[in-house]
Formats: C-alpha cells, sequence, structure tokens
C-alpha cells in the first residue's frame, strides 16, 4: 500500500462495516501517527431484527463511537440515510463529496461495491450503493461545477487531493496491510458492536470476532508472501 500520505477518510454504509473489513490496518495506520475519520452513511437501525429501529439506531452509534476509539479513531460522522434503503444517486454523492471536502483525506476508503463477495453471497444494496458513490465523489469532491451549492452555501472548497480509493473486502485485491500489528485492536473493536454480534451469532463473541478476523488475515497471507494481512482493492486517481 502507498505510505506517503496523512489524512484518511473512511466511507461506508453501517456501524461495524470497517471493524469486519479493515480495523487492523486502519489501527496500525494511526500508529504510525497518521489521521483516519469514519464517516457512515446509516446508523445501522434496521440491522437487529428485535430491536426497533428508534431504539437500536442511538445503541449502534454509541457502539461504533466506542469501536472507533479502540484503535484511535476519534472522528465519526453519520449522514443519516436510511438503513436498508440506501440509494445511489447525486443526493448520496453530494453528502459523501461534501465530507471529503471537510476531511480533504489523499486515501478514501470504502467497501466492497460490486454485486457479490466471491461471486456466491449476493451483497446488499447498502453496500453497493455507498461503495460505488464513494468511488464516484472522490471525482465529484473535486470538480467546482459539481455541487457548486457545497461552496456558496456551506463554504467548502473543491478537494482534488483524493490520490487513492482503498475497497476493503474486495474479491480482486491488488495491495495488502500487515494486520498483526492491529490485529488485536481489531478484535477488540469488532467486539464493542456486542448487542449487534449476540443478535447475530450464539457464539461467545470473543471466539466468533477472533475466528472471523483472523481468518480472514491468515487466508490473505496465502497471497501476500506469507503475511496476516488486511487486503484492499486500489484505485489510484
Amino acid at each position: 500500500m502507498p505510505g506517503d500520505w496523512r489524512r484518511a477518510l473512511a466511507v461506508v454504509a453501517h456501524p461495524d462495516d470497517l471493524e469486519y473489513g479493515c480495523a487492523a490496518a486502519i489501527a496500525g495506520w494511526i500508529d504510525g501517527g497518521r489521521e483516519v475519520s469514519y464517516l457512515l452513511a446509516t446508523r445501522g437501525e434496521a440491522g437487529i431484527d428485535t430491536l426497533d429501529p428508534a431504539v437500536c439506531a442511538p445503541l449502534r452509534e454509541r457502539e461504533q463511537r466506542a469501536s472507533a476509539a479502540v484503535v484511535g479513531v476519534t472522528s465519526v460522522e453519520f449522514l443519516d440515510h436510511r438503513d436498508g434503503v440506501v440509494e445511489y444517486g447525486t443526493a448520496l454523492r453530494r453528502d459523501i463529496a461534501a465530507a471529503i471536502r471537510r476531511h480533504r483525506p489523499e486515501l478514501l476508503i470504502t467497501l466492497n461495491h460490486r454485486d457479490t463477495w466471491g461471486g456466491t453471497v449476493w451483497n446488499t444494496p447498502d453496500h453497493r450503493a455507498v461503495g460505488r458513490a464513494s468511488l464516484d465523489a472522490a471525482a465529484d469532491a473535486g470538480n467546482r461545477w459539481i455541487f457548486p451549492e457545497l461552496r456558496t452555501e456551506q463554504g467548502l472548497e473543491p478537494w482534488d487531493g483524493v490520490r487513492w480509493i482503498a475497497v476493503a473486502g474486495s474479491t480482486e485485491p491488488t495491495h495488502a496491510v500487515d494486520a498483526r500489528p492491529g490485529l488485536e485492536r481489531s478484535v477488540a473493536s469488532l467486539m464493542e458492536h456486542r448487542t449487534y454480534i449476540e443478535a447475530l451469532t450464539d457464539a461467545d463473541p470473543e471466539t466468533y470476532c477472533r475466528d472471523f478476523l483472523t481468518g480472514n488475515a491468515r487466508r490473505a497471507a496465502d497471497r501476500f508472501g506469507g503475511v496476516p494481512a488486511v487486503t484492499f482493492e486500489l484505485f489510484p486517481r
């Protein structure tokens, strides 16, 4: 992965998306003195069948903020698009472009935007929409004639400084980050989503989180020099 950058913005659909995807890499980057901010399209309010969305949303927001803090992220923002029905389009692109202009990252991180996970499991509409909108918003943010209201109404000057977009969870990874320095914190970070995990599985939460994340890192090692890794598909700009 490129190392000559200082600021990153991670844009995903739901609480826990980054913890399932790339928190070990983020922990290592922050250890190295880089800044990483989180932007979530929803509060994950439709993610737990046994909880009413009005109850679920603030709970999942709290868990996400606690989860981010474990890896050293202090800036966590929510766009308040509706969980489960996020729509790809200009409204979503505008919101993400605005965040890019605010945070001025060189690296933009998002999650698998393709139709499937590995060609066998269908991806969710929210992941697809947010991933694709993030890829497009990197260019939108730098063009003064796209969403000019961001400048005239919000004072957000264009930012064409995104140099790479890194897609976590891609089935076509091109780059990898050593997961070992941040792996334990990534497990602890995912465990902060305890309410969601306990609704998802009957397994012991720590065992579930550790097995999932270490298993992914070990599988990546087969492709990337034997090193347990977090993988990304990198799109340069």
